[in-house]
């Protein structure tokens, strides 16, 4: 059935669905961001002016680039040797150790900074176990405050390298490296003329979606970063949460807001550039068994630093939750665990962790269905084909063309933009009369995440609508079956994994979701990420303890959420 003949209303209701996601975020995301713009500009550029003239403000901006710029290389330079590791040779247990290497990706920063602290903090496993080795009285081991900053964004962000890097590497053809060696080329040489060209844009495409997400870190710079190493995304959450200066604080997002967007136009550019056919083949052929030593020492080393650096923070957080605290040999106990539902200082004020357990599950089952109801409009609205009755103009495909890219582009924007930003664009929007009390509406946290997690969603759906063919759905409309039945028997079998990827994306992503549900969250109905936080700002080993535990569970969730999107990925699939 021809959408000509096809009657009015069914017609309007579709298109209206379809264009569903485009109101959607209008009304959640620019709006905010507007009403930012908006309370920045309200005394003209007085108050822009006032904010670009205090030195402290240029120091925040510059501290924030110099980490994230020196975070970025240090990444770069740890996960290089393991994508080309992984893009070059097979051995036993690569799929695995893939899926484990990225883990840490979709881990919740406060979970990130929990578990680099479990291990190397001054009560981490290393220090204690150290301590009790050699009987000493302080931690031997003490990093700085951006020493373990840095360490937990390469842990956060390996992964990126090694599935975006290596993912384009593998289907390089490595004839090129050996015609260059052949030719006398020496493999320093064959490196830097001819490997890292060919690399550069899914390098730069790497390299740029590191330094955004870094860029904009919030849960990793406040836990372990400490009050000195003050960010933009750490300011601005100061200035509104505990200055009260929403003015100042929204001058300072859009600042951010600025650089983080076109930082991640310039990303969508690069890695458009990263999937352009240069005569790829398939890994099958690129990727073989090592053969000599040197190959064997260097996919073992490659083993090793993956299981250290990524899996030794976890698993530490999961041992340091049942070990008792003090000194001695290690005792196993479930005191933290016990302890999570019990109110020991008989505070009138007292949440239990079991509520922000059970905060969390409902808010993420809500995003997960709010993500999917805009998700899905919005990936068929971008995997749209021209009508084929009157084959358009070369002019008019251009103009769809470019239209698609134009929502597409609009739909990653969420990606880019910090989450605390957009939390302050919600308290300055709702800060409207009439609209305050959306404030503590129960539906206002999911929509936030709904934003974070709706590019996942898109991303999981699109490329497998655009691939589908329309002569099933034809064939089975010349049978008899309606548009909703054609769609329920032959379309969603077709999407159903890509569906489901989407959801775990959307149920993990807002499970860990941090730096804006810190400043949304009612107190009396906080997130697991945000009781973490609590905990690890009050005194005493048991309330560490109970941190640890509620990391540890979030931990283990996010962990199987992703295995299991790892097993549902169709092969070749990436960010």
């Amino acid at each position: 059935m021809s959408s000509r003949s096809e009657p009015l209303l069914i017609r309007a209701g579709r298109t209206a669905v379809l264009f569903l996601p485009v109101l959607f975020l209008a009304l959640f995301f620019f709006y905010p961001l507007f009403a930012i713009a908006r309370l920045s500009f309200a005394d003209g550029l007085t108050g822009l002016i006032a904010t670009l003239g205090a030195r402290y403000y240029w120091r925040v901006l510059a501290f924030t680039t110099g980490q994230a710029a020196l975070s970025t290389a240090l990444t770069l330079a740890v996960g290089l040797p393991g994508a080309y590791v992984f893009a070059r040779y097979e051995f036993p247990g690569k799929t695995l150790l893939r899926a484990v290497a990225g883990v840490p990706f979709v881990m919740p920063t406060v979970v990130v900074a929990v578990a680099l602290g479990a291990l190397l903090g001054p009560r981490g496993l290393i220090n204690q176990g150290l301590q009790a080795a050699f009987g000493l009285a302080t931690p031997p081991i003490r990093l700085s405050g951006l020493q373990a900053v840095l360490l937990a964004h390469i842990f956060y962000n390996y992964t990126v390298v090694l599935r975006l890097v290596g993912g384009f590497w593998a289907n390089l053809d490595p004839r090129l490296e050996e015609a260059a060696a052949v030719l006398g080329a020496s493999r320093l040489r064959v490196l830097l003329r001819v490997t890292l060209p060919l690399l550069a844009p899914a390098l730069g495409a790497a390299a740029l979606l590191i330094f955004i997400f870094t860029f904009t870190s919030f849960g990793v710079m406040v836990i372990l970063g400490g009050p000195r190493l003050a960010t933009l995304e750490v300011e601005i959450y100061r200035q509104t949460a505990q200055l009260l200066r929403l003015d100042v604080a929204a001058t300072l997002a859009l600042i951010q807001l600025a650089c983080t967007l076109g930082l991640s136009f310039a990303y969508t550019r690069l890695a458009a550039r990263a999937t352009t056919p240069l005569e790829l083949q398939p890994r099958s052929y690129t990727a073989r068994p090592p053969r000599t030593p040197r190959e064997r020492l260097l996919v073992g080393a490659t083993m090793l630093l993956i299981t250290l650096l990524l899996g030794a923070p976890l698993a530490a957080l999961a041992l340091r939750s049942v070990l008792a605290p003090g000194p001695g040999a290690p005792r196993f106990t479930l005191a933290a665990y016990l302890a999570l539902d019990q109110n020991l200082t008989g505070s009138a004020f007292f949440v239990p962790p079991t509520t922000a357990i059970a905060n969390s599950l409902r808010i993420a089952a809500t995003t997960t269905l709010l993500a999917l109801s805009i998700g899905v409009p919005a990936a068929y609205l971008l995997a749209r084909r021209p009508a084929s009755p009157g084959a358009p103009s070369s002019r008019g495909r251009r103009a769809t063309t470019t239209g698609v890219a134009l929502l597409d582009a609009l739909f990653m924007l969420p990606l880019g933009t910090s989450a605390v930003t957009l939390g302050l664009g919600y308290l300055v929007a709702l800060s409207v009369p009439g609209l305050g009390g959306l404030r503590t509406s129960p539906w206002l946290i999911p929509v936030l995440h709904t934003l974070v997690a709706l590019p996942f969603v898109i991303r999981a759906l699109a490329p497998v609508l655009r691939a589908r063919s329309p002569r099933q759905r034809e064939a089975a409309a010349l049978l008899g079956a309606s548009p909703a039945q054609a769609w329920l028997r032959v379309e969603l079998p077709q999407i159903a994994p890509a569906l489901a990827i989407g959801a775990v994306f959307a149920f993990t992503v807002s499970l860990g979701e941090f730096g804006a549900t810190l400043l949304l969250a009612r107190p009396e109905a906080p997130t697991l990420p945000v009781m973490i936080f609590r905990f690890l700002g009050q005194p005493g080993a048991l309330n560490y303890g109970q941190a640890l535990a509620l990391a540890t569970i979030l931990m283990l969730v996010t962990a199987l959420g992703f295995l299991l999107l790892e097993r549902l990925r169709p092969p070749g699939g990436e960010f």
